[in-house]
């Protein structure tokens, strides 16, 4: 685990990539059929319990440098919580595929290509995803600065193309439904931010420096994904209302719809699936390398290359599942995603780190 290396810079760009695409795309309007107006409240609420707990996994790796949870699990009680670990890791990343299919398919199919068939949009994007894992985690990094960079574009065209629209009034009045709904929606930005947490519980012992700054560079990056992610919570409240958010399942492409400058550039829907696709293509990537290095773990292989086309298999098969019929992919998204995403994501540092405390002495031994 030495060899490889993740600058900050490519990890807290891999933060990024891992959130905003599918918090923009499919949670905004989520949290607006719960929380109303005060979305942009629950984004933020969801960033700081997010940055919570990406500190404590990082406390837990900060325990036995050079290791992720699943070497981790290994060391603190042997080979078969190592393999509980992999198997909670696999579950995670599986089950992560169906929001981040449902956000890549539905931008494409539901705005520009109707008639396609679904196999298209699946085979196509794990195609390219297991290209980029085939290649390694550190080309799947650099790729994330590209995506952070084409992030930036978007963000600043769509505040030009959205000021003559922009109608504070539409944000009031705040907390008009109690601060329990911005509490409640929060929950759905919380499994957003799970992803990343679970990406930093395999790559961080990549990062350099990550026992002494691993912490600080984590939570920066959900501080960044939290404040370009909140630019889209408020234009979508200010320029849509939160009604209008709540009836669209990607309601970004209707802020997109909306956003022009002058009579040159209307309507930026194209402009904004090129910038979006290589942040949406990093996340599917990360969902495959994910699944392959915890189903290397599983079947002791040294190496995950072995297992990326079973771990395309695999995601392949359940994003089809879900992805396949609207009404089931709405309520895999609203009613079970979060309540699995969130307690693994969050429970399992905090389990991690009870154990590390506990037998600090075989974490020790192990290093």
């Amino acid at each position: 685990m030495t060899k490889l290396r993740i600058s900050n810079g490519m990890f807290i760009s891999m933060i990024v990539n891992m959130i905003f695409v599918k918090s923009i795309g499919v949670t905004q309007g989520t949290l607006a059929r719960i929380a109303g107006q005060d979305m942009w409240l629950a984004t933020l609420l969801g960033t700081l319990q997010g940055m919570l707990f990406m500190y404590v996994a990082y406390l837990v790796m900060k325990r036995a440098p050079g290791m992720n949870f699943l070497a981790i699990g290994e060391a603190l009680l042997g080979n078969w919580l190592g393999k509980i670990v992999a198997l909670v890791v696999l579950t995670f990343f599986i089950a992560s595929s169906g929001p981040i299919m449902i956000t890549f398919v539905y931008h494409l199919q539901d705005y520009f290509l109707p008639e396609a068939p679904l196999s298209l949009f699946l085979v196509s994007s794990l195609l390219v995803g297991a290209l980029g894992c085939f290649y390694g985690l550190e080309v799947v990094a650099r790729l994330a600065l590209l995506g952070m960079l084409f992030i930036f574009l978007l963000n600043v065209l769509i505040i030009i193309g959205s000021t003559q629209e922009f109608d504070i009034r539409n944000l009031l009045p705040v907390l008009e439904q109690g601060f329990p709904s911005a509490a409640e929606a929060s929950l759905h930005y919380d499994a957003d931010c799970a992803m990343a947490i679970m990406m930093a519980a395999i790559v961080m012992p990549f990062v350099n420096n990550a026992d002494k700054h691993g912490g600080k560079v984590g939570m920066t990056g959900l501080a960044a994904t939290g404040m370009v992610t909140l630019i889209w919570a408020l234009l979508e409240g200010a320029v849509l209302s939160a009604e209008v958010t709540s009836r669209y399942t990607v309601s970004c492409m209707k802020l997109a719809r909306n956003a022009h400058i002058g009579d040159f550039m209307q309507r930026y829907e194209m402009i904004m699936i090129a910038l979006y696709s290589i942040p949406v293509l990093f996340e599917i990537m990360i969902c495959i390398y994910g699944t392959s290095v915890s189903m290397s773990k599983l079947f002791g292989m040294r190496s995950n290359r072995w297992m990326i086309v079973p771990a395309c298999l695999l995601i392949g098969g359940f994003s089809y599942r879900i992805v396949g019929d609207h009404f089931r992919a709405m309520q895999y998204l609203e009613k079970v995603w979060p309540y699995i995403a969130v307690p693994i994501a969050f429970g399992l540092p905090v389990v991690m780190l009870g154990l590390a405390v506990i037998l600090r002495g075989r974490l020790r031994q192990a290093g």
